[in-house]
């Protein structure tokens, strides 16, 4: 095997469709040869439409073109061939899809003569997140890979990455951080959003919150199994009984306000966030 300290450098951005690293992804090309340089984006086929636009017009600002990899599975197909339906504790949409799409990336870089740096929009307020993916990926890929986060290590101070992209940059954000979600991951299918991200979706898209609703009671009458995405003081809590018991329940100012609450018990982050 080549010893790394014989490779060349590859830069590569963790390009998610988020502000935070899209700003990275420029920050990495200034400082950077471009030739190096890879806006690297693993697409789960579940993202919303605007997400897609919002990297496009990031990667021409950046002056690079998007490395597009994909598995080729939705989520929901993954969950259905592991005979597991994805839920806040364990997502294998986000290993399969993402993780494993990545790891298999580093591999072929490192085939090609390249030692693979790769770089993340987390800020200095999730520094935690930060050291769990160093240890992450320290141990899974046949080697271990260096990870930097400029936003903590590298800037004076963390970046509106938000405002500078809409005001300088003159890029429109991604509409779903105008409908008020947390995160853009998956369309606001993501199985780790929790009961409050689902009643934003259900408020902003109500079609899209019964196709995750219909998703979850085919898995459950297939597989003849009382799962759910979602918990409930320690139980399972369907998207149906969420929506009849408490979304419909609500009035519209009701609704709004329930859904802009976040309570870090129910979401927890996975690499979707950051990859």
């Amino acid at each position: 095997m080549q010893d790394n300290t014989d490779r060349e450098e590859l830069h590569i951005v963790m390009f998610s469709g988020g502000a935070s690293s899209s700003y990275v992804g420029k920050w990495v090309a200034d400082k950077y040869n471009k030739e190096n340089v890879v806006l690297f984006f693993t697409d789960t086929l579940w993202e919303d439409k605007d997400n897609y636009r919002f990297l496009e017009e990031c990667a021409d600002y950046i002056g690079l073109e998007i490395t597009k990899v994909r598995d080729g599975r939705t989520p929901e197909e993954v969950f259905f061939e592991n005979k597991f339906l994805g839920n806040a504790r364990f997502a294998q949409c986000s290993e399969e899809l993402k993780v494993k799409q990545t790891l298999i990336y580093i591999e072929e870089v490192r085939l090609q003569g390249y030692e693979p740096i790769l770089y993340f929009g987390i800020g200095p307020k999730e520094k935690h997140r930060a050291e769990s993916l160093k240890s992450h990926y320290e141990h899974f890929p046949l080697e271990p890979v260096e990870c930097r986060f400029p936003m903590i290590e590298s800037m004076s101070q963390e970046p509106k990455a938000r405002a500078i992209i809409e005001n300088e940059w003159g890029i429109e954000l991604p509409r779903m951080y105008k409908k008020q979600f947390h995160h853009a991951n998956c369309a606001g299918r993501c199985v780790r959003g929790g009961h409050h991200h689902y009643a934003n979706l259900y408020r902003v898209w109500p079609q899209r919150y019964r196709a995750q609703e219909e998703m979850e009671e085919n898995f459950r009458k297939k597989f003849n199994m009382d799962v759910s995405i979602m918990k409930k003081q320690g139980k399972p809590y369907t998207l149906k009984e969420h929506r009849e018991k408490v979304l419909e329940e609500m009035t519209e100012e009701e609704l709004f306000h329930y859904s802009q609450q976040r309570d870090e018990e129910e979401y927890i982050p996975c690499f979707c966030s950051f990859s």
